[in-house]
């Protein structure tokens, strides 16, 4: 049985209740209903254009990003309203798919911007990156796709976040750096973070305790990371039906 099917009051950090968007266009979310409790790592799995990405950004609260209706309740606060900053403040904070880039600014310096207290070197360790041949480098130093995903990972460690949402973290890096991103997603836990990782990888989902599958903008699963695993491999890796909930996958 599912743990974190059973969440207590007291452990629940995120709460997504009835939650549409639409973006002008179209209706991407369509009644997000999710509770993530306190220190743990979430998956949310779906393949491209079912709303992970525009889910993440309401999450964080990008601008033009407010949901249609529904409600966001973090650490007990209702903050469907808030902004992006005073929802960093509460404790929250997303890395995208493309690292932001930074001219002429050392590994070191970068870390050390995010907050009072930082030890780079001890970030750098928890996402598998040595210090000492890393933290003098400039960040546009010939690095590799997975070492810059691995330092802003480092970057989302040295803000110590309640709730960090990664979105794609292993988007367009080589099959060599997986397992050092791995490890990076892993060590949120180490320190108390609670993970809310946004892939279509049902490998990279299964590194959660508890997975969410959306499709259609809808929740259609969830549970343990294996058994939801085999659905979406069932029902919506090989699916010509893209933004359509079929009527038996919620058999």
């Amino acid at each position: 049985m599912d743990k974190l099917n059973s969440i207590q009051k007291d452990d629940i950090l995120l709460e997504i209740k009835d939650l549409y968007y639409n973006s002008g266009k179209k209706e991407i979310l369509k009644g997000i209903d999710l509770t993530i409790s306190s220190g743990n790592i979430y998956s949310i799995i779906g393949v491209n254009g079912t709303g992970k990405t525009t889910l993440a950004a309401i999450i964080m609260g990008l601008n033009g990003y407010m949901p249609t209706s529904g409600k966001i309740v973090f650490n007990g606060t209702d903050i469907t309203k808030l902004s992006v900053s005073d929802r960093a403040k509460l404790g929250i904070t997303l890395a995208w798919q493309i690292p932001a880039n930074f001219e002429g600014i050392t590994v070191k310096e970068y870390l050390n911007l995010k907050k009072d207290g930082v030890e780079p070197e001890k970030c750098l360790r928890l996402v598998g990156l040595s210090p000492d041949s890393f933290l003098s480098r400039t960040l546009n130093e010939n690095l590799s796709g997975g070492e810059r995903k691995r330092i802003e990972l480092a970057s989302v460690i040295s803000m110590r976040p309640k709730l960090a949402i990664l979105d794609e973290p292993d988007s367009g890096i080589d099959m060599a750096s997986i397992s050092g991103i791995r490890k990076a997603i892993k060590s949120f836990k180490k320190i108390g973070t609670t993970t809310v990782l946004i892939t279509h990888n049902e490998d990279m989902a299964n590194l959660a305790d508890h997975t969410f599958l959306i499709c259609d903008g809808k929740i259609v699963k969830e549970g343990m990371p294996n058994d939801v695993r085999k659905f979406f491999k069932k029902y919506c890796k090989r699916c010509d039906h893209v933004g359509e909930v079929r009527e038996e996958m919620l058999k």
